[in-house]
């Protein structure tokens, strides 16, 4: 592997960017390409595929023979309020593959003993943020119906463009969410990426249930995201004439 090539992934893996490295297995070319910056021709529908799945592959196309490895950052989920189904969605989360992190300031329902092994913070979301800051590979969740502790970091996730933003709330509640986020300059088109009330229509009712809804809806956001929204054009892998 070239050195610039190597530069290149470990600059994407620090900035918590998906990317794709293209191996020519009939020349030994290599070609890094970051999410959003498709490559065009034959080779473009198996690099989508492989950044939805996560899944290293060897294709054939156009006559030639390519290897695509690929790293994608590992996927968080930011949990505002340790609620029970915050309870239910960190140890689902878990098994499924997820790192985890519970922000909740109130210290009577952010206990250890609560959430047992797993990432929680007792601040205010606003403060935590700084030092976690958000970005396009971590799911946002808020479920404390208080908007006081919701507003800050659905519009943080909003800005920053984390590819799922949920919020629980009945569709009165979610309607009054939506005029303050209007009032603080939130994009129509952004708006509408809140998934509210958080999670797959499934009928859900418990806590636990409740839980499997949001990651259902978590894991089909991110298994079917806009792989080609990031701007920027990635030069095609020498030999793909498709």
């Amino acid at each position: 592997m070239h050195r610039t090539t190597l530069a290149a992934l470990n600059t994407a893996r620090r900035s918590r960017e998906a990317v794709v490295l293209i191996t020519d297995l009939d020349d030994g070319h290599d070609t890094v390409v970051l999410e959003g910056q498709m490559p065009p021709g034959s080779l473009r529908v198996a690099v989508e595929a492989a950044f939805r799945s996560g899944k290293s592959s060897a294709v054939d196309l156009a006559g030639r023979r390519y290897f695509i490895n690929v790293h994608l950052p590992p996927t968080r989920i930011v949990v505002i309020g340790a609620v029970h189904i915050s309870q239910a969605l960190a140890r689902m989360a878990v098994e499924v593959g997820f790192d985890i992190r519970i922000i909740d300031p109130r210290t009577a329902f952010a206990t250890p003993e609560r959430f047992a092994g797993v990432e929680l913070i007792a601040e205010w979301p606003v403060d935590a943020l700084k030092d976690h800051p958000l970005d396009a590979y971590t799911a946002l969740v808020a479920v404390t119906h208080d908007p006081k502790i919701d507003d800050e970091p659905i519009i943080a996730a909003l800005r920053t463009g984390c590819f799922y933003v949920g919020a629980l709330g009945s569709r009165k509640t979610h309607a009054a969410r939506l005029e303050r986020l209007r009032g603080q300059q939130i994009a129509e088109a952004d708006i509408e990426r809140i998934s509210a009330p958080v999670g797959l229509d499934i009928g859900a009712a418990s806590p636990a249930e409740i839980a499997v809804a949001i990651l259902a809806d978590i894991i089909k956001t991110l298994r079917f995201r806009d792989i080609a929204s990031a701007p920027g054009n990635a030069s095609p892998p020498r030999g793909d004439t498709a």
